[in-house]
């Protein structure tokens, strides 16, 4: 088999062939096998067994009895990124203010306006959009940080288009900001759990979303005590969006005064907050979801992310997209931009001095971009890295395409060299969402179709 043909046709159709066994096993042969579980390493050349939906063994030469081989020679096996925060229903509005210059004109636009007009299908399309994107561009899990809940409906219709694109999706649902809304948040989320959650090991998990402080939204939908208790009773982690600067310092020390730190709470952004803060954090095992290039090109309170004092912290922090109303939609995009601005910071900071600069590596940010957002997210021992007995959650990298050839450090060719396009393919829970380079299982006519009349819907309709 040739390496153009490494997922080919013929190989997904074996694969569709078996997809109802639950024992189906797929053998990916021959390829640099970088798993990001710090016991397992880089392997080269090795072997990755999958049986059903979860990684079974990784090595050279494993037994090929019953599976469907892939000659993965030439290529890179690494895990699917995670995604720690995304506000996937404004996806019909991408690149929309490219060079928005702070939080405020963002806030005003969309949150203010465009948002209040959105339908439940809207929502959908959105969201869907966002989605089938993060498979195309290596993406397994995606939390979705979906801040314009107006309906039980708006909320059905955000969790249907993750469970139709299949990719394992973190719906974090939060009543809107402005506008008209129908107030059943957060006492709307039992039901949605009820519904859409109540199975173990499903590809979808529920997160209760709130911002920090109550400047932009108002109380109701600022972390404390009692939102804390309302996930507390249903189960379910917390992600805090929007930790910024002094209030969110003194908020966060308010919220470890009463307990309500922890493992399964995200704080987003976390820039631009007091070494208090900090200590405060770090001492309770609270996650941080960075956001490279959201705070650096929207200039969030000091537009630096805070992957210094997060790490300085014992914090490994995850990374998310954000907003693509203005950002990149891809996890290549956030790892550069962290590596460059950490690394261009730290040398700056002991220029002439003769001091030497603590900088990250590409290790690093692709630790962030694998394992650590699957614990952000919740899912740490469910994804992010390719550790037998974890779901099989994976990207079949081309090394040898031109732009990554001759393959030399399989971490630097992941993130300095890859992108969307060196793909071939993506698998989530052992089944492939993208197979020879293209997103499976959806109608790009259609789908374009969708996308542009849903945005001009948004757009052409008046708002309050």
């Amino acid at each position: 088999m040739s390496r153009e043909d490494t997922t080919s046709a013929a190989v997904l159709e074996q694969l569709r062939r078996r997809s109802a066994d639950p024992q189906r096993r797929i053998l990916f042969a021959g390829a640099t096998v970088v798993t990001m579980d710090p016991r397992l390493g880089v392997l080269a050349p090795a072997d990755l067994l999958v049986e059903g939906e979860t990684i079974l063994a990784v090595g050279p030469e494993l037994d090929r009895d019953g599976a469907v081989v892939v000659d993965a020679t030439g290529t890179i096996l690494a895990p699917g990124f995670v995604d720690t925060h995304r506000h996937a229903w404004e996806t019909q509005l991408r690149r929309i203010m490219p060079d928005v210059d702070d939080l405020g004109g963002y806030v005003m636009s969309t949150l203010a306006g465009h948002a209040t007009v959105y339908r439940p299908e809207d929502m959908y399309i959105g969201t869907r959009l966002a989605a089938l994107t993060a498979i195309d561009s290596g993406i397994t899990c995606m939390l979705d940080f979906s801040h314009n809940s107006r309906t039980p409906e708006h909320s059905d219709a955000a969790v249907q288009a993750l469970i139709d694109t299949r990719i394992r999706g973190v719906h974090a649902s939060m009543g809107p900001h402005f506008g008209d809304w129908d107030k059943q948040w957060p006492g709307d989320l039992s039901r949605l759990r009820e519904t859409y959650f109540a199975a173990d090991g499903q590809l979808l998990t529920l997160r209760l979303a709130a911002l920090a402080t109550d400047e932009i939204g108002g109380p109701a939908l600022a972390y404390g005590p009692e939102l804390a208790r309302t996930a507390q009773d249903l189960g379910i982690g917390v992600s805090v969006d929007a930790v910024f600067g002094i209030p969110s310092s003194q908020a966060v020390l308010d919220w470890e005064k009463a307990g309500i730190l922890g493992a399964d709470v995200t704080l987003i952004h976390a820039t631009g907050l007091t070494p208090e803060a900090w200590r405060a954090i770090g001492g309770t095992g609270t996650t941080i979801a960075l956001a490279p290039t959201s705070d650096a090109q929207i200039g969030l309170e000091t537009a630096v992310p805070a992957v210094d004092e997060a790490l300085s912290a014992g914090v490994r922090p995850g990374l998310s997209i954000d907003v693509e109303v203005a950002l990149a939609s891809d996890m290549f995009t956030q790892m550069r931009a962290l590596h460059a601005i950490q690394r261009m910071r730290a040398v700056n900071a002991v220029h002439g001095t003769g001091r030497q600069p603590a900088r990250i590596t590409t290790h690093d940010v692709l630790d962030f971009a694998t394992l650590q957002g699957a614990r952000t997210n919740g899912l740490g021992g469910t994804t992010g890295s390719l550790t037998p007995g974890k779901k099989a959650d994976l990207l079949v990298i081309r090394a040898e395409d031109l732009n990554n050839m001759p393959l030399n450090d399989p971490i630097g060719t992941v993130v300095l060299g890859s992108d969307a396009r060196n793909i071939s393919a993506v698998l989530v829970s052992g089944e492939p969402r993208k197979w020879n380079g293209q997103v499976l299982d959806v109608d790009l006519p259609a789908l374009r179709d969708q996308v542009h009349a849903s945005r001009e819907y948004v757009l052409h309709t008046p708002t309050a």
